[in-house]
C-alpha cells in the first residue's frame, strides 16, 4: 500500500515535534532512577494474589486556564511517568502452572494527538523509540489494549487491586470514575483495595527520596529566612507569601506544596488561613506556614515571628510554651515512638505540656487553645497517607509542630519542623531556620541594620 503524502500542515507538526524531541521531553518534576521505581513495583507484585491496575491523571482533572498537569501521587510512586492519561497493569510473579506467562509490568499510554502536542508540547506514546529506556519499562502497550489484557487476565486471576474511593472523594472523583470502569470490565471479578499497601511502603523513605524532601526543605528554609529579615510592620501579607514563591521558584520547586498561611494579628489564630490581604501592624506576631515542593516531595514549615522585631512578654511567654513542647516532643522521637494513640504518643506529651504550662487571662489553662494534631507524614503529598499510629521507623518523614491559639488576644504562635526517623533518634531537617525567640529577634533586628535588596 502507498504511503499517504503528508499535508503542509501535517509536516509542519510533525517537525516541531522532531525538533521537541530532539532536545529531550520536558519533566515536571526531576525523577528519580528507573530502578527506584522498578523496585517498588516488584515489591508490591510480591505482596498480592492478582494484577494491581492504577490510573493516571487524565489531565482533564482542572479545567482552569492556569492549570499545570501534576501527577497521580501513587501512580507517580509506582512509575515515575509524568503524562496524563496512562495505566499500570502489575502481575504477580508466577506462583503455579495457571499463572499467565508475558510480561508481568506494562505501562499503557494513550494515542498520541499531534495537533494538541502543537499547543501543549510533545507527549510519549507506545510506539516512541526507546520508550523502554525512556519510561523503565520493558512492555510499553496502547491504552486501548486495557481492557482486552484484563478480559484475559480475569480468567486466571479472581482477585484485582486498584486504589478505591473512601467513603467521600473529595474534589474530582478520579478513584470513583476508574473503580466504575474496572467493575464494568470485570464484572466476575473481586475488586480490592490496594491503597493500604501503598501507604504503608510510601511512610518509609529512600535515599533518593530523602534527596528530594531535603532539597524541598532547603528551599523552604530560605525563604524563611528571607521572610524574618523582610517582615516589618505596612507590609501586606501576600507580599510576603510572594516573595516566599520567588525564592522557591528560583531555586527549582514546581510550586508551593500547599496554600501559603501568612496570618498576622487575629489571622495567626485561624489554622488555615489563606486570603493573605491584611497589612501587618506594629505590635502583631506573624504566623507564616509555607513550604516549597521538589521534584514533587513537599516541605512544611511553621515560623512565627514578631512583626516590629521584638517580641512582647506575652508572645515570648507563649511562644516558650510552644517551643518547650516541641522539644518534648522531640526528645521522645526514636524507632518505636507512636505519633498518635495513647497516653505515652507524641501527641499526648506536647498536649500535655501545654496544659501543665501557662494561663490564658481567665486563669484556665492552655490545652483548650491546642486544636490541632501534632503532627502528619510529608513526601509526595504534604499530608503523606498512612497509619498515624504506626510505630515510627528509620527512614520516615514526620511533623512536629505544635500550637497555641488564643484569638480574644489576637495571639497565635506555632512551630513546625521536619523530622526524619534515625536509627538512634531523629534528624531536624530544618535544623538551619532557628526556633529560638532571641535568635529570631536577632536575625530581624541585624536586616534593619542593613536595608535588604
Amino acid at each position: 500500500m502507498r504511503a499517504r503524502a503528508c499535508s503542509p500542515s501535517r509536516r509542519y507538526i510533525l517537525g516541531f515535534l522532531a525538533l521537541a524531541l530532539a532536545c529531550g521531553l520536558a519533566q515536571a518534576r526531576f525523577r528519580q532512577p528507573s530502578e527506584e521505581y522498578q523496585a517498588r513495583r516488584a515489591k508490591l507484585r510480591a505482596t498480592v494474589d492478582g494484577p494491581v491496575v492504577l490510573f493516571g491523571y487524565t489531565g482533564h482533572e482542572d479545567a482552569s486556564e492556569v492549570a499545570i498537569f501534576f501527577q497521580e501521587p501513587y501512580f507517580y510512586y509506582l512509575t515515575g511517568h509524568d503524562e496524563p492519561g496512562a495505566a499500570l497493569l502489575l502481575i504477580p510473579e508466577a506462583r503455579g502452572t495457571k499463572s499467565p506467562e508475558g510480561p508481568r509490568e506494562i505501562l499503557y499510554l494513550p494515542a498520541r494527538d499531534l495537533k494538541q502536542e502543537q499547543w501543549e508540547g510533545p507527549k510519549v506514546g507506545a510506539d516512541t523509540p526507546g520508550i523502554a529506556a525512556k519510561t523503565g519499562f520493558r512492555a510499553v502497550e496502547p491504552f486501548a489494549s486495557l481492557r482486552g489484557d484484563l478480559t484475559q487476565l480475569a480468567k486466571t486471576y479472581p482477585n484485582f487491586y486498584t486504589l478505591l474511593p473512601p467513603d467521600q472523594e473529595e474534589g474530582y472523583p478520579h478513584l470513583t470514575n476508574w473503580s466504575q470502569w474496572l467493575r464494568g470490565v470485570l464484572t466476575q471479578s473481586s475488586l480490592r483495595d490496594v491503597t493500604p499497601v501503598l501507604d504503608a511502603m510510601r511512610q518509609v523513605k529512600s535515599a533518593g527520596e530523602l534527596a528530594l524532601l531535603q532539597k524541598a526543605v532547603d528551599l523552604s528554609v530560605d525563604a524563611h529566612l528571607d521572610a524574618m529579615k523582610r517582615v516589618r510592620p505596612g507590609l501586606f501579607e501576600y507580599q510576603v507569601a510572594a516573595r516566599m514563591k520567588e525564592i522557591h521558584e528560583m531555586g527549582g520547586c514546581e510550586r508551593e506544596a500547599y496554600a501559603p498561611v501568612v496570618g498576622t494579628g487575629f489571622n495567626s489564630t485561624v489554622l488555615h488561613y489563606s486570603a493573605l490581604n491584611e497589612e501587618i501592624k506594629d505590635g502583631d506576631v506573624v504566623l507564616i506556614d509555607v513550604g516549597g515542593e521538589y521534584g514533587g516531595y513537599t516541605a512544611d514549615i511553621t515560623r512565627t515571628i514578631p512583626a516590629n522585631g521584638k517580641f512582647t512578654p506575652r508572645q515570648r511567654e507563649i511562644y516558650d510554651i510552644v517551643l518547650g513542647a516541641q522539644n518534648a516532643a522531640l526528645a521522645a522521637v526514636k524507632p518505636g515512638a507512636v505519633l498518635f494513640g495513647g497516653s505515652g504518643s507524641l501527641q499526648q506529651i506536647a498536649a500535655d505540656y501545654i496544659d501543665t504550662h501557662g494561663h490564658d487571662k481567665q486563669g484556665r489553662t492552655l490545652g483548650r487553645y491546642y486544636i490541632h494534631g501534632l503532627g502528619h507524614h510529608v513526601g509526595l503529598d504534604v499530608h503523606d497517607p498512612g497509619d498515624r499510629t504506626r510505630p515510627l521507623e528509620p527512614g520516615m518523614v514526620i511533623t512536629i509542630e505544635p500550637g497555641i491559639y488564643i484569638p480574644e488576644e489576637n495571639l497565635g504562635v506555632r512551630i513546625e519542623d521536619e523530622v526524619l526517623i534515625t536509627k538512634d533518634g531523629y534528624q531536624l531537617l530544618t535544623a538551619r531556620l532557628t526556633r529560638s525567640v532571641d535568635e529570631i529577634e536577632h536575625i530581624m533586628a541585624a536586616a534593619r541594620a542593613t536595608p535588604q535588596p
